[in-house]
């Protein structure tokens, strides 16, 4: 009895001297958790600027022999662009390459909200400056928190809820006719709303801005924004978003700029739609909230 005793106090003593010790281990291992740290993609390679681009051997707006190069399977960007929600924090993209702008469009994003108020913030937006409420010189997609609105200023949609601090894919259709917005959350289904009839008139080579236009600047995120003059089928839309936060453009030929912004504003479709950053940075931790569709 005695022998047992002593193992006993032994062991309560060894508890009371480590057990603190132990205890702030167990707090730390479990913030790193929530922090993401041991999320596998965590360690997974990152491809940098520039990794995955389009050439185009002929030069801007060509389509002959137009292929990717690099990088480009959908490996996850090294950076992310981040904005602060104020009205000097954006990307705009001077005189964008649309010959046909009251045609076929699609515009999609990926995004990431750290907005909690009631205030419109936009994620991307192709607009010449003027608009009204009959016929709208843009396409914009925005979030009116706690849902997301897609579509044409004074006609924007609630397409689903999006919640804070979760990447999601965003995707505008417009067919010179009819507009389709959809919405994703990784490791969810894509959403889609029910196409509405709406009348468009846009100058040739309109201004596209990234997180901000007039009053709606962005809080959060932003990555792989891409932008055709083309209508691009539900079956095209869902194929980019099975992609992921990295996937490469589809359809080429109707590409007009892409902006991954993984670590600068440049433009990697071939066309020299370079974008011009003003009081954003590009994170690289960005990854909170990310699963892969």
């Amino acid at each position: 009895m005695s022998s047992q005793s002593e193992r006993l106090q032994s062991a309560m003593e060894y508890l009371m001297t480590y057990g603190w010790a132990i205890l702030i281990i167990a707090v730390v291992l479990g913030a790193l958790f929530q922090l993401g740290i041991f999320n596998a993609s965590t360690f997974t390679p990152k491809a940098p600027p520039g990794a995955c681009h389009v050439f185009r051997p002929n030069g801007p707006m060509t389509s002959s022999f137009i292929n990717l190069q690099g990088i480009c399977n959908g490996e996850l960007p090294q950076y992310a662009a981040s904005f602060s929600g104020s009205g000097t924090s954006n990307i705009v993209v001077q005189n964008t390459k649309i010959t046909s702008p009251s045609g076929p469009i699609t515009l999609t994003a990926w995004g990431y909200s750290l907005a909690s108020d009631a205030i419109p913030r936009e994620i991307v937006d192709l607009v010449t400056g003027a608009y009204n409420c009959v016929t709208h010189n843009g396409f914009e997609a925005y979030q009116y928190y706690p849902a997301i609105y897609e579509g044409i200023l004074c006609s924007g949609t609630t397409l689903a809820n999006v919640p804070l601090r979760t990447w999601f894919f965003v995707a505008i259709t417009y067919n010179g006719n009819a507009q389709t917005n959809y919405l994703g959350t990784g490791g969810g289904s894509l959403l889609a709303s029910t196409p509405a009839t709406l009348a468009v008139t846009m100058a040739v080579n309109p201004n596209l801005e990234i997180g901000q236009s007039w009053n709606t600047a962005w809080k959060g995120y932003i990555a792989n924004v891409q932008l055709y003059n083309a209508s691009l089928s539900s079956n095209e839309i869902t194929a980019l978003y099975n992609e992921g936060i990295g996937g490469a453009p589809i359809k080429l030929n109707n590409l007009v700029g892409w902006w991954p912004l993984n670590g600068d504003a440049k433009d990697y479709s071939g066309n020299n739609n370079n974008g011009v950053p003003t009081g954003i940075s590009f994170t690289s931790n960005w990854e909170s909230g990310y699963s892969s569709p």
